[in-house]
């Protein structure tokens, strides 16, 4: 018999309640530079986690709490020496198993399969986001520092079809080079023959942003709201009011169909 819902599972249910609220009442009027930013983009590129589903949701916890295990089986080391280690490689490499890779060579696949192994059912569907997206005119990938098995059961979950994405561009995809790397977008851009002035990245991490940017794309730097718990690291949450944002949202979702893209070029 299952006990009572944990609290980010209330939590998660009531920033969906207020999501479709405010869906249902009509898309925010965005800025007109806002919205003519985003005009002619017709690549829409995601990240996953933190991006896709809230940062306040459990399933990015899980996976920080499964690294940190496996640093302590690697290494038979403490968990709090393992978390303390995982977040130096994270911070220093851009991900910890870059970092496991630099210093003890592992194998990614075993880690990839470890960490993500997790219960997704506390993250509830998400039917207001997923026909914002579809509704986008043009194509719709994800560049992500996960799996690619990661990002199709978590896009699934959320209640996106198997076809929602034409593409998942993963941590192997990148050659196991992460972002904020260069190589890892220019990559990218290359292999799904993508042209950065007609497309948008949208993102949890400003520092994911500033390369894309340069390269000539639109940016979207994703906020939890106000009253959600932020589950990123203190340095993560900084950088909003950066000049390669160019629109930030605490609601993906609303943000998408706020931006008319439909009704502009139906026009």
């Amino acid at each position: 018999m299952s006990g009572p819902p944990s609290e980010a599972a209330v939590r998660d249910v009531v920033e969906r309640a207020e999501a479709a609220e405010r869906a249902l009442s009509g898309p925010p009027r965005l800025p007109e530079r806002v919205r003519a930013r985003f005009a002619e983009v017709d690549t829409w590129v995601f990240d996953l986690d933190n991006t896709l589903y809230p940062a306040g949701s459990p399933v990015w916890p899980m996976i920080d709490e499964r690294i940190t295990r496996w640093l302590a089986d690697l290494m038979g080391i403490d968990g709090m020496t393992a978390r303390g280690l995982q977040k130096y490689y994270y911070r220093r490499y851009g991900t910890t198993l870059k970092g496991l890779i630099e210093d003890h060579a592992i194998a990614p696949e075993a880690f990839l399969s470890f960490v993500h192994d997790i219960d997704r059912t506390s993250l509830l569907p998400n039917p207001v986001l997923v026909e914002a997206v579809r509704a986008l005119p043009g194509r719709k990938l994800i560049l992500t520092n996960g799996s690619k098995e990661h990002a199709l059961r978590t896009t699934e979950q959320l209640g996106f079809a198997a076809d929602g994405f034409e593409a998942v561009f993963d941590i192997v995809s990148a050659d196991l080079v992460p972002k904020p790397e260069a190589a890892t977008y220019d990559r990218f851009l290359e292999l799904h023959g993508v042209d950065p002035r007609r497309a948008a990245m949208v993102e949890d991490l400003v520092k994911n942003l500033r390369v894309p940017h340069e390269r000539g794309m639109a940016t979207v730097l994703v906020v939890p709201p106000a009253t959600a718990e932020d589950n990123r690291e203190p340095w993560e949450r900084l950088g909003a009011e950066e000049p390669y944002v160019d629109a930030a949202t605490d609601d993906l979702a609303a943000f998408l169909v706020g931006l008319e893209l439909g009704l502009a070029r139906e026009a």
